[in-house]
C-alpha cells in the first residue's frame, strides 16, 4: 500500500491545517478511495459547509462514502479526516439545525465518522494486523500509520467539543476522543475523558456510546461496576456469549467440524 502526499507534503502531526489549504493543496485525484480515486472529493467536501442543510447532508454522505468501506483506511482517508476535523468549528456546521428530519446534525455525523475511523486504526487493530502479518504491519500499511501519526491534530479539534451545549455533540466528541487518546502524547487527557465518560454513563442510554466508554474505562484500569446498569450487564453477557460461539465456530471450522456460517 502507498500513501501519496499532498502537493505541500504532510502537515506536522500536532497541527491542524486550514480546511481550504487541505482542499487546494491535496492532489485528490492521485489518492485511492473505496470507489476509485478522489477527484470528486474536493467538490463534495467543500459542500459540507454549504449554508443549505440539505446540501450539507447530501455532501456529507457523498464525501464520507468515498472513504468508508470494510473498516479500511484508504489513501484519501487521512486528508479527509483532517478536513473534517478542520471544519468542526465552521459556522455552517455549528449552526446546523438538529430538527430537520430525516437529516441528523452534520456535526454529530462528522464526529461519528472520525470516531469510526479512529477505531479502525486503534491499537487493537494494529495488534490484530501484527498477529496476522507480522511486526512490520504498520510499515506496510502506510495509510493507517499516517492516520495514527496525525491523531493529536485531529484530537485538538474534537477536544473543543467535549463541553458543547448539545449532549449529542458532547457524547459524539467523547467517543471520538477515546481512540484518538491512545496516541502517546495524548494519554494525559485520559483523566479528563474519564470524567466526561462518567457523565455520559449517568445521562445516556445509547448502547453504542455506553459500550465505547465502558470499554475505555476498563482498559484504563477503572472499576466500572458501580456505573453499569442492567442493560450494560445484559449487553456484556450477550457479547461474551457471541464471542464464545464465534471462537468455537472458528476452532471447529479449522478442523473441518462445521460447514455453516458462523453464528453472528
Amino acid at each position: 500500500m502507498t500513501y501519496r502526499r499532498s502537493r505541500t507534503g504532510n502537515p506536522r502531526p500536532h497541527e491542524l491545517p486550514h480546511y481550504q489549504a487541505l482542499l487546494d493543496d491535496t492532489d485528490w485525484a492521485s489518492l485511492a478511495t473505496a470507489r476509485g480515486t478522489g477527484e470528486a472529493l474536493p467538490t463534495a467536501l467543500a459542500s459540507i459547509i454549504n449554508s443549505d442543510p440539505a446540501v450539507r447532508a447530501a455532501a456529507t454522505d457523498n464525501a464520507l462514502r468515498e472513504v468508508t468501506h470494510q473498516n479500511t483506511i484508504y489513501e484519501a482517508t487521512v486528508p479527509v479526516a483532517l478536513y473534517v476535523a478542520a471544519i468542526l468549528n465552521h459556522p455552517a456546521i455549528a449552526a446546523d439545525d438538529a430538527d430537520l428530519p430525516p437529516h441528523r446534525p452534520t456535526l454529530v455525523r462528522l464526529l461519528e465518522w472520525l470516531s469510526d475511523t479512529a477505531y479502525d486504526a486503534d491499537d487493537e487493530c494494529v495488534a490484530i494486523g501484527e498477529r496476522h502479518f507480522g511486526k512490520g504491519f504498520l510499515d506496510e500499511d502506510r495509510e493507517m500509520r499516517a492516520f495514527r501519526d496525525l491523531r493529536p491534530a485531529i484530537f485538538s479539534a474534537v477536544h473543543l467539543l467535549l463541553s458543547h451545549d448539545s449532549a449529542d455533540v458532547r457524547d459524539a466528541a467523547l467517543v471520538a476522543a477515546i481512540p484518538l487518546a491512545e496516541h502517546p502524547v495524548l494519554t494525559a487527557h485520559r483523566a479528563e475523558l474519564v470524567d466526561h465518560a462518567r457523565h455520559l454513563l449517568a445521562t445516556s442510554t445509547d448502547r453504542h456510546n455506553r459500550d465505547r466508554v465502558l470499554d475505555a474505562m476498563k482498559a484504563w484500569g477503572h472499576d466500572t461496576s458501580a456505573l453499569e446498569n442492567a442493560d450494560d450487564i445484559a449487553a456484556r453477557e450477550r457479547y461474551a456469549r457471541l464471542k464464545a460461539e464465534r471462537d468455537s465456530w472458528w476452532a471447529a471450522d479449522g478442523t473441518g467440524g462445521y460447514s455453516e456460517d458462523p453464528p453472528f
